[in-house]
Formats: structure tokens, C-alpha cells, sequence
């Protein structure tokens, strides 16, 4: 059973990197693509298979290792409760390191933006589910203390996403070819990472829980709030859930090949209409038989769109399970659910359908 109190019993923790290659330029050879890993394993393991943690945009693996008003994070509570864990942070992203001659210009959002997509979406109510947002533990604005700590966490990330999903690709498959077979615990972003990596190493991932993962479908959606809430921006995943090549069946050499078409209406009242693919449709025959987990908050961002990738998935031949928390009885999250007041709460239903469904 899942323990929310019980004490952290380490049998060993260190932490490495993985991937990344000599790159030459004007000053010589330096290092670009490697990804910082910390694990720690506990003196009981009681699942077999390690949880590598994956974070979003923005963020490094801080976003697991504890919340901004000073609780646990999932990483610890799964260490005490069985699991090893191994939380990374992505190429490019903190302890890994950004190396502005390599991976070029990038961005960090305004603490307004942070707050109006994360913390406090209730206040501008840019989705129709915004205003169901209760979990953040303060206000969730600058100023705030709660606020303040998790913004100065925010990191600069490279504006070209696709290289950065290349390098977690490379580097996420060499973490399990050292450590052996592993669940991947995605978050946004890092989303169509797990999707890679999984492609790349199938037998070697034995399970996906994959948070909000990065959607919806082919397109960004832009938020206009009342009453049209809603529009496609620009085409940021031609691969439709991935912007690289995942192995389909049949094949196709380039995105051009890859033929999509938007749903006649939407699903239900506050829904996007999402593009998915022309049938028939090209099945992703890696993904095939791995164990899928995907969640979505009531209150988030996601929550208009993160259906299309479920269908997405369906459509492709990929069994998997699609939750919205609520239904769950886990009301009022946002998209940053592992920082929010009832964290443990979402790490215990994780935890339970892990065990259920990963051996």
C-alpha cells in the first residue's frame, strides 16, 4: 500500500551523466547533448522496475524532488514506498548544462505568463475549465512566497524544441541501456520524449505514465478565452504527437507524407476539435503492448485537448489508459500537478495502476 508518511531507507543514491558527444567549435572541442541523472534506490525495493522521471518545459527535475511550499515530491514518496528513481535533468536544462553556442537562442516565460498558464489560471480564464483551478497552495502570483520560490525554479529552454527532443531521444535511450528496463513518468513537454524513447527502446520500457503529455495533436492551440476560447496555431508536431519520426506502419520517410484531418465537431462542450490522422491510419507498432497511463487535471490547459492525443494513440493501434483525474474523484488541478496541495494524492493512483498493470 501506498504510504504518503512513510520515512525515505536508502540503499544507495548517486547521480551521472548519460549521452552527449564532442562537438567542435571555434574553442575546440566541448560537450553538448548530455543529460544529468540522480537516482536513489531504496532498501526495500518492492516494484522491479526503476520510475525515470521526465520534466516539461521550463522546468529540471526539481519539479519532482520537492514543492514549493516545502512538502515532499513524488520522487521521494515513490523511493519510500518501493521504487527506484531516476530524475533527470533534460539536455540543455540545469545541472546538464546550456551551452548557447550549440543549442542557440532560447526562452523563459514572464512570471504573468507562468502564472496565468500555471498557478492562477482561474484569474484570466483563457479555457473553459480554468475557473475549476483550487490545488495551488497560495495565491499563485508574484509576490506570493508559494509563487516566488517555484518562479525562480523557471529555466531557459532552447527555442527549437525538435533538437532538444532529438538529444532526450539519444539520451534517454542510453540511460536504459545502463540501467536495464524502466517506467517513463513523463510531464508535458517532455510528453512526446517518453513517446521517443519508448520507440527507440521498446523492450526496454516496461511502462508509461505519462502526465499532460505535449499536445494536442499536430497543432499548438492558441487560448482566447469567451466565447470562442480556441484556435490552431502554428503546426508544432508533424509526426502528430512527436515533431521526429517515430517508427510507423506503414513507413513514411518525411512528416509530408503524414496526412491528418480535423475532427467535424468536438467531442463535447468545452473541447478542442483535434486533427488526427486520415485512415487508415499508420500504426506505431513499438508503442504496441507497452502499459500507457495518461492523465489529465480538471482545471488545466490540457484538459480542452489532451483527448486528441488519446485518440491519437487509438487510432495508431496503441492500447492504453486515459484518465481525467476528475472522474477519478482528484478535483481541482492544475498543470502543474506534482506541486499542487493533493500531489500524493495523484502519486498514490500512479502508484496503484503501476502495480496493477506493470510486472
Amino acid at each position: 500500500m501506498f504510504d504518503a508518511e512513510r520515512p525515505l531507507q536508502i540503499a544507495d543514491q548517486g547521480c551521472f551523466h548519460i549521452g552527449g558527444r564532442y562537438v567542435d567549435t571555434a574553442d575546440g572541442r566541448i560537450m553538448a547533448g548530455q543529460m544529468y541523472v540522480q537516482y536513489q534506490v531504496p532498501a526495500q525495493q518492492t516494484h522491479p522496475y526503476p520510475v525515470v522521471m521526465i520534466h516539461g518545459g521550463g522546468q529540471t527535475g526539481v519539479n519532482f524532488l520537492g514543492t514549493p511550499d516545502g512538502r515532499r515530491g513524488w520522487a521521494d514518496y515513490f523511493v519510500a514506498n518501493g521504487y527506484a528513481v531516476y530524475v533527470v535533468d533534460q539536455p540543455s536544462r540545469g545541472r546538464s548544462g546550456f551551452i548557447g553556442k550549440v543549442y542557440g537562442e532560447a526562452v523563459i516565460r514572464s512570471a504573468e505568463a507562468i502564472a496565468d498558464r500555471f498557478t492562477a489560471p482561474e484569474n484570466v480564464k483563457l479555457w473553459p475549465q480554468a475557473h475549476l483551478h483550487t490545488q495551488w497552495p497560495g495565491s499563485g502570483v508574484a509576490g506570493d512566497v508559494v509563487f516566488d520560490q517555484f518562479y525562480a525554479s523557471q529555466v531557459e529552454s532552447m527555442t527549437d524544441a525538435g533538437v532538444g527532443e532529438l538529444m532526450v531521444r539519444e539520451a534517454g535511450s542510453a540511460l536504459l541501456d545502463r540501467i536495464g528496463p524502466a517506467i517513463l513518468l513523463t510531464h508535458s513537454q517532455s510528453g512526446p520524449l517518453g513517446w521517443t524513447i519508448a520507440d527507440a527502446r521498446p523492450r526496454l520500457v516496461k511502462g508509461i505514465v505519462a502526465a499532460e503529455p505535449n499536445g494536442a495533436p499536430v497543432y499548438e492551440i492558441k487560448f482566447t478565452g469567451a466565447p470562442d476560447y480556441f484556435e490552431d496555431d502554428m503546426v508544432a508536431r508533424p509526426w502528430g504527437i512527436t515533431r521526429h519520426t517515430l517508427t510507423f506502419s506503414p513507413p513514411a520517410a518525411d512528416a509530408n507524407e503524414m496526412k491528418f484531418v480535423k475532427q467535424a465537431k468536438a467531442d463535447g462542450p468545452g473541447l478542442v476539435r483535434c486533427w488526427l490522422q486520415a485512415e487508415p491510419a499508420r500504426q506505431l507498432v513499438n508503442l504496441k503492448g507497452i502499459p500507457i497511463l495518461m492523465v489529465t487535471a480538471e482545471a488545466s490547459y490540457h484538459a480542452p485537448y489532451d483527448h486528441g492525443t488519446s485518440l491519437f494513440l487509438k487510432q495508431a493501434g496503441v492500447e492504453h489508459t486515459f484518465v481525467r483525474l476528475a472522474d477519478a474523484g482528484i478535483r481541482g488541478n492544475g498543470h502543474m500537478m506534482m506541486l499542487e496541495k493533493n500531489n500524493l494524492e495523484i502519486a498514490r493512483y500512479f502508484d496503484q495502476w503501476l502495480r496493477e498493470n506493470v510486472k
